[in-house]
């Protein structure tokens, strides 16, 4: 019998949604994720082997966990990715993936073996250009035809859009037009800070900003408000026949944390409540010795704050003696 209280924080919210990073190395260096000049990487023998993922994830499936991602760094650079499949999808769970694109190809069958249909494919610029810039790697051809593939193979598709003032914001407008055509959702993320990342909010674009630009190109009558999931981090929106839509995942001006159900595990198996928390609970090294983890999952849960790690007006979240008190992002895991 599933004991979802372990789950449930002071605030009633339920944790059904695990997002697991698999690994801290990635195969693009985009600004916004890793620090110029790189991490130092955890060493191997502390990372979660395919077992222990399973193992710790199947506790957290008995306690209500029910959608399971896998994120990096790039999980489909795990050599065992396809064992680490095949042994979570015998939790009868939903799992999708968040990658930069590069290897779907590679893994594409592995993912239709095991039923993994929804897939975030983060792409920040559609000029090849200014892809390089960001990700300092020039593999825009092979990301755009990976996504056409994903589309040929019939996979659900969003598409994860980091906004950054003076660099991307004037794509808006093209990526919504992407959705004409195509039955993607395309998701406005605004710039985040962490460790290392340069963060300052004269660099955001913020959810009013966007849909400024979009009230400046549509009419009021193409604009569809959808509705929004009960756990929602975007706010989705639609242009009128279009086949696909929009979202804005507005975590600095306008956070959705009431219906937070989300819950991250480290490459190095340990817990955080909270993106922007750094307050991290080890389970890897319990589990190793033997001992239960679930006090430790308990723990974690109720030690979560309402909103943002506790920095809940915009004069905290702009501090940088809090908002760089966290890891990088490629380490905690997207």
């Amino acid at each position: 019998m599933q004991n979802d209280t372990i789950l449930t924080d002071d605030f009633g919210r339920k944790h059904n949604y695990l997002r697991i990073s698999l690994i801290e190395k990635c195969n693009l260096r985009c600004t916004y994720c890793m620090p110029a000049e790189g991490i130092l990487l955890t060493p191997k023998s502390n990372l979660m082997t395919t077992d222990e993922i399973y193992a710790i994830a199947k506790t957290f499936v008995a306690n209500g966990v029910d959608k399971i991602r896998l994120t990096g760094g790039e999980p489909l650079l795990r050599k065992d990715f396809p064992q680490i499949i095949a042994q979570l999808h015998s939790l009868k769970t939903e799992i999708s993936i968040t990658t930069n694109g590069i290897l779907i190809d590679k893994h594409i069958e592995v993912l239709k073996q095991f039923n993994v249909k929804k897939i975030n494919l983060s792409l920040d610029t559609l000029v090849a250009s200014k892809f390089q810039t960001i990700t300092l790697r020039n593999q825009f051809e092979k990301v755009v035809d990976n996504l056409h593939l994903l589309l040929n193979n019939d996979f659900k598709i969003k598409i994860n859009v980091v906004l950054i003032k003076g660099f991307n914001d004037n794509e808006i407008i093209d990526f919504i037009k992407l959705t004409e055509f195509l039955p993607i959702s395309i998701r406005f993320i605004e710039f985040m800070p962490f460790a290392g990342n340069e963060w300052d909010n004269s660099k955001m674009v913020s959810q009013n900003e966007i849909l400024d630009q979009v009230k400046n190109q549509f009419s009021a009558s193409d604009v569809e408000k959808l509705t929004d999931d009960t756990n929602f981090t975007a706010r989705e929106f639609k242009i009128k026949n279009y086949l696909g839509s929009f979202g804005i995942i507005s975590s600095i001006t306008n956070p959705f944390c009431d219906g937070c159900n989300r819950i991250r595990l480290t490459a190095n198996g340990k817990i955080k409540n909270c993106l922007f928390s750094n307050a991290e609970t080890d389970l890897l090294t319990a589990h190793r010795n033997g001992e239960s983890i679930e006090d430790l999952i308990s723990f974690s849960i109720k030690n979560k704050k309402k909103v943002r790690a506790g920095m809940n007006t915009i004069d905290a979240i702009n501090n940088p003696v809090l908002n760089q008190d966290n890891r990088s992002m490629i380490t905690i895991g997207g």
